[in-house]
């Protein structure tokens, strides 16, 4: 489900957030949307546990990549 809002932005505000949507290459109202989600941090609340565990998995295949070339005591 989405819902619409409306915005009202100076001259200024909205010349520089157009700016950023074509450097970014997508239209105001697509930029606005993806920055807001990114930033409010509720699309990374609503992981599943599949999204969690391959993250996870991800992360544990760094364990013991790092060779130093000596014994650090561990």
């Amino acid at each position: 489900m989405s819902q619409i809002v409306t915005l009202k932005l100076s001259d200024e505000v909205c010349t520089a957030l157009n700016l950023k949507a074509q450097r970014a290459g997508v239209s105001l109202s697509e930029w606005i949307q993806s920055t807001l989600d990114r930033q409010s941090g509720l699309l990374s609340q609503q992981k599943t546990e599949v999204e969690n565990e391959t993250a996870r998995q991800r992360f544990r295949r760094h364990a013991g990549a790092i060779d130093l070339g000596y014994p650090t005591g561990a």
